[in-house]
């Protein structure tokens, strides 16, 4: 396979300036049956194609991975050390994911974002976003900004109702996220008073034998009194003192041998200070040279008196090391007790004298928590109240639009709708929310994922992507076997949208349907090969005329005739030069 690769800056040339956020190079190394592929992909609508098995959802896999997605030893080719992905997007004037390279400290070169993934055989993988290496979770929450994937999978979450209430606060965006996280805060300060509360009702249950541990705690931390970093400081205390003898030794003997003896390092340094002083009156010059002489006798001068200081106070004192052994053995006891460190043992004992005084009061104490549960879960049902009234207040407009997006897909009686239904206030608000769907005239909207057949399912996830996509503004969409299910006027149907999508967005299509395969501007066949007996997969760009050949196949099977030849070059005039 030639190397299609070639860089962002000549690619925003070649493609007119073109500065939205995409996908410009992928290169994938030792992941399952790819050896090495590497790609480049341009504005508009690209599509993959290949028989069955080649590994074209392994290319989807490779980007997963490099958004973060969790890493499996399995994925690294047999017989290779690790895997890699290397991903190249283009920033340019996108606001959005410029700020969130700021906030996370990544470095960019020309508005171009460099990811790597490396996935290793014994299990481990990192992350290098920039040259900087991330943890997977900042990868991950950098990759939602950059990419919006949508893969066979997510077909299943669309039959899953507890799914649906995440689709209408994505298309609600900003708004719904704010609330959410007041209410995500609320539903936190409630669980702590209940928790609270719980924790004192159990705690009367036998109280006397939980004030009785309580007050020796307290007291056994309080006779100790731990002060935040002591340990340190004592240890070096203790040291000193188990060795007073010989540094006492070490210390008068440096001084006797630099400043306290005849002929001492000082005398002889500043003797020879003095001689070459008196000659700078025959070279000037020498003056400069003597400046670091000067420096030095200076300084051991004052290195004497320091030394001195230190030494005079040297002195062995059996009851200070007595004292320091016992305060170092009493925190340590502490800590094997209460925490690891004296921070930890004074947060427990703030803890522990908080409960004490609520079992000393416990009858006022618990009329106390009752209200402050009753203020927690208020506040929680008063957002959580909005938060529903905005969703509620949103669900026409994104069931219209929705329906429309369905109509434009050769569903012309379908209808779609978003239903509520109240539920007690928790982390996600008090709604229910479930996607009401039907496809015929006549009958009236039931639950989705009880009615819609594959391909119907599809056309509603294209619909709902759709939608979300032009409400989040994501530049670059990507879709695995979309056409799962379809066929016939409902994939040309498909087809068109995602034409049409790719004239605003970066799109991505993985399919086996000629009808999707013809409307793309690229087109890329993956496919299987052998070399020194071991089996690869090549990802190569197509033709004009190997595009024909290949949308023929498609069309035919393995017989391709002169007929499915002339209907494949029907299907793709205008997109392959005569």
């Amino acid at each position: 396979m030639g190397d299609l690769s070639f860089s962002g800056r000549k690619r925003r040339h070649l493609f007119g300036g073109i500065a939205e956020r995409m996908i410009v190079e992928l290169t994938v190394e030792n992941l399952a049956i790819i050896e090495r592929s590497h790609i480049t992909l341009g504005p508009g609508f690209t599509v993959l194609t290949g028989e069955t098995g080649a590994g074209k959802s392994l290319l989807i896999d490779a980007i997963e991975l490099a958004l973060g997605e969790r890493a499996d030893a399995e994925l690294v080719r047999t017989g290779a050390t690790r895997a890699s992905v290397n991903v190249v997007l283009d920033l340019s004037n996108e606001t959005v994911g410029l700020e969130k390279c700021a906030e996370l400290g990544i470095p960019l070169e020309d508005n171009l974002l460099y990811i790597q993934r490396e996935v290793f055989a014994e299990g481990r993988s990192q992350c290098r976003v920039g040259g900087k290496m991330i943890p997977v979770s900042a990868l991950r929450q950098l990759g939602q900004y950059l990419v919006d994937l949508h893969g066979q999978h997510d077909h299943q979450s669309l039959l899953d109702a507890a799914r649906h209430i995440t689709y209408l606060d994505s298309w609600i965006g900003k708004p719904a996220y704010e609330l959410i996280d007041r209410v995500v805060e609320a539903a936190a300060a409630t669980e702590e008073a209940r928790r609270r509360l719980q924790s004192l009702r159990s705690g009367m249950r036998d109280r006397e034998h939980r004030l009785d541990l309580l007050r020796f705690q307290v007291n056994e931390i309080e006779a100790t009194s731990p002060v935040p970093g002591e340990m340190a400081e004592l240890e070096t205390q203790l040291s000193r003192l188990k060795h007073t003898e010989k540094l006492a030794t070490a210390a008068f003997g440096a001084l006797e041998s630099i400043a306290d003896q005849e002929n001492c390092a000082i005398d002889l340094l500043g003797a020879a200070v003095q001689a070459l002083e008196d000659c700078v009156r025959f070279d000037p010059s020498l003056d400069e040279r003597l400046v670091p002489l000067r420096d030095a006798l200076i300084q051991a001068e004052e290195g004497v008196h320091a030394l001195r200081q230190y030494a005079e106070v040297l002195e062995a004192d059996p009851d200070k090391l007595e004292e320091v052994a016992a305060r170092i053995d009493a925190l340590k006891r502490l800590r094997r007790k209460y925490g690891e460190d004296e921070a930890a043992i004074i947060l427990f004992l703030e803890n522990a004298r908080h409960e004490l005084a609520l079992l000393e009061d416990s009858e006022a104490s618990e009329d106390e928590l009752r209200a402050a549960v009753e203020r927690a879960e208020a506040a929680l049902n008063h957002v959580a109240t909005q938060l529903s009234k905005l969703r509620q207040g949103r669900a026409s407009e994104f069931s219209e639009l929705v329906q429309n997006q369905l109509r434009d897909l050769a569903m012309d009686r379908a209808l779609f709708s978003v239903d509520f239904k109240a539920k007690a206030a928790d982390s996600s608000g008090c709604d229910v929310v479930e996607f009401y769907f039907s496809a015929n005239a006549g009958e009236d909207p039931r639950p989705l994922g009880k009615i819609a057949s594959g391909g119907e399912i599809s056309r509603v996830m294209l619909a709902i992507k759709t939608a979300l996509a032009g409400k989040a503004g994501v530049p670059t969409l990507i879709f695995d076997e979309v056409d799962a299910g379809l066929g016939g006027r409902a994939a040309a149907t498909v087809a068109r949208k995602l034409e049409e999508l790719a004239t605003h967005y970066q799109v991505v299509v993985i399919s086996h349907l000629p009808q999707l395969a013809s409307r793309a501007t690229t087109h890329y066949r993956i496919e299987k090969a052998e070399s020194n007996g071991r089996v690869v997969t090549n990802v190569r760009l197509l033709a004009p005329q190997e595009r024909v050949d290949e949308i023929a196949r498609m069309l035919a099977g393995e017989h391709v005739t002169e007929s499915a030849l002339a209907n494949a070059r029907e299907m793709l005039i205008g997109r392959v030069p005569a």
